[in-house]
């Protein structure tokens, strides 16, 4: 894993989220993209080399929803960057993590994405990304 991509926030209010996290690191969205197929719209800030990925659920049936239902608004994952996202996959695997899906895809940004679960990473939902090309 090359370094830290972006931390994902789920948020109920994306529009007042971004504004939040806009003047908190003074800057602006530079991103905005629904991902349909994962029930969610998104933004991205950065500041720096660091990201911000904020998630609203587009249906209840979202992960997004879900975690906030049981959860509340707020830190939802760790993303990190990685070369070859099919052989970190199998490296985790032969690690013993459990992945919640078995061959990446797409995600928001561009990016390939694999999701690792979070009971073998105490607690915490890491997310893999590959630019895709």
């Amino acid at each position: 894993m090359n370094k830290i991509e972006h931390i994902g926030i789920a948020v109920s209010d994306i529009k007042k989220a971004a504004g939040i996290y806009e003047a908190l690191l003074n800057t602006k969205v530079y991103k905005t993209e629904n991902v349909a197929s994962e029930y969610v719209n998104t933004v991205f800030l950065q500041t720096g080399p660091n990201k911000i990925e904020l998630l609203e659920a587009t249906s209840a049936e979202s992960a997004i929803a879900k975690f906030i239902e049981k959860k509340g608004e707020g830190i939802h994952h760790i993303a990190f960057d990685v070369d070859d996202i099919v052989t970190e996959m199998e490296r985790l695997k032969a690690e013993g993590f459990i992945l919640l899906n078995e061959k990446p895809k797409r995600g928001a940004d561009n990016k390939l994405v694999c999701f690792v679960h979070p009971k073998g990473t105490n607690g915490v939902l890491i997310e893999l990304c590959q630019e895709m090309r």
